[in-house]
């Protein structure tokens, strides 16, 4: 058989490597060694560097050998786990190290009667302490900040709101699977009053005299988010005290997906 029938099928990416196509692998063990084994020297050969090998659940027998090849985990998402192995010799490696941050958002909700959102967890640092809070939570993979601060909110209270502005944001380090966090603070406008409370995350939702949010004892032992909260207020009491707001860009050639770039706009040319 033509040796070049062994190779098997990949594209290659723009630094110099090849991703191998999951979908051609072969199910049996043996074959995917002889295969794999050629393909690497044949790419070895070529000056390629990187080899990532995506391995779906139905192959998952594949990973021991792979791993015997010389591959090295990278991540996994619940349908699959990526490998990737180095091939160049006399370049360190430059394979960028798997994600290494969470997103957080939380949303500061005022309305015209200086009433703020609060809730109440059900889990979390505050679980059973009867602190009332802001809404927060995660932005989802392929999610704007500023949708997931609507979404969140949304899904938590049943309040629809608007995206103002970003206020500020603060990084934390080894948090959920030693992965560091950024939390972005959100200024949403309330856009509907009524409460509809997410029972499996919360245990109470109300609008609350901003002025006994405030008192809260908590806010006094913790400074972050004391400042936080004054932040927040200084944009709804002082003119000229204004955060990040979006402005919808296009990042490169016509017809991609637009981008958000967050920036204040005060004074700024448009």
């Amino acid at each position: 058989m033509d040796s070049q029938m062994h190779i098997l099928k990949a594209v290659e990416d723009r630094f110099g490597g090849v991703v191998i196509d999951s979908l051609s692998l072969p199910y049996d063990a043996s074959v995917f060694v002889d295969s794999l084994k050629y393909s690497l020297t044949q790419w070895k050969v070529q000056g390629k560097r990187g080899v990532w090998l995506k391995l779906p659940l139905d192959l998952s027998h594949l990973v021991h050998p792979a791993i015997q090849e010389g591959f090295n985990y990278h991540h996994a998402e619940s349908t699959h786990l990526m490998l990737v192995t180095w091939l160049a010799s006399d370049v360190p490696s430059t394979i960028p190290a798997n994600a290494s941050h969470q997103v957080g958002v939380g949303a500061f909700v005022l309305n015209n009667k200086h009433e703020i959102l609060a809730v109440q967890e059900k889990s979390g640092v505050f679980q059973g302490a009867g602190i009332w809070k802001m809404p927060t939570g995660s932005v989802n993979q392929g999610e704007d900040i500023f949708a997931g601060a609507i979404r969140e909110v949304k899904e938590e209270t049943g309040i629809d709101t608007e995206f103002v502005e970003v206020i500020g944001f603060r990084q934390s380090h080894k948090v959920a699977f030693e992965k560091s966090d950024i939390f972005f603070l959100c200024v949403l406008r309330p856009l509907t009053s009524e409460i509809t409370i997410q029972d499996s995350e919360l245990t109470a939702v109300k609008w609350m005299p901003l002025a006994e949010y405030r008192d809260q004892a908590y806010l006094k032992q913790r400074k972050l988010l004391k400042k936080m909260l004054e932040v927040c207020i200084a944009t709804t009491e002082e003119p000229g005290y204004k955060g990040f707001q979006i402005r919808d860009m296009q990042a490169g050639a016509t017809g991609r997906r637009p981008q958000y770039f967050y920036y204040n706009a005060v004074d700024c040319q448009e």
